[in-house]
């Protein structure tokens, strides 16, 4: 299954349909973010480094940021024949260095958190699986056959969403 899934880079999303399966590896800070129609069995995976783009001039990379990557991805996904009952699940956002300042320690990966969990809010996708936060990266992989969104944290233990 993971030798023919489709790789999402750090900072990239991709799009599939059933029966194809889709991987991003190395969620540290970075958040996961799996949204698919449950119906069409259409999805996609986005990898996200940033909670959001303001504080970046010039050509920004729109899938880097969390205000970015998930409209765009959402509409990305109805080209291809989603519909608007679009479900999430969402993994990573972890606090992978141990800084003495308590303020930077409030680091990017809740920003990350807090950042995805708003913009879904806001398109009205609900969260139904969430594996985030700790101090340990991910890999997570969405198999749109089955629907089922699999997290292998740092430790190997595997996790269904």
């Amino acid at each position: 299954m993971l030798e023919e899934a489709i790789k999402v880079g750090i900072g990239d999303y991709k799009v599939a349909n059933a029966p194809q399966s889709l991987i991003t590896v190395a969620l540290g800070s970075c958040v996961g973010i799996a949204l698919y129609d449950p119906i069409s069995k259409v999805g996609g995976l986005s990898h996200i480094m940033l909670p959001d783009s303001t504080a970046f001039r010039g050509e920004k990379k729109v899938e880097k940021f969390a205000d970015l990557a998930i409209p765009s991805l959402v509409e990305d996904l109805k080209k291809i024949g989603a519909s608007p009952r679009l479900e999430a699940k969402i993994a990573g956002g972890a606090s992978m260095f141990k800084l003495k300042n308590s303020i930077a320690r409030e680091q990017i990966g809740q920003r990350n958190i807090a950042a995805v969990k708003q913009v879904l809010s806001d398109l009205k996708i609900p969260i139904i699986g969430e594996h985030t936060g700790e101090d340990y990266g991910r890999t997570m992989w969405l198999d749109l056959e089955d629907l089922s969104v699999t997290v292998r944290t740092a430790q190997r233990e595997y996790l269904d969403l």
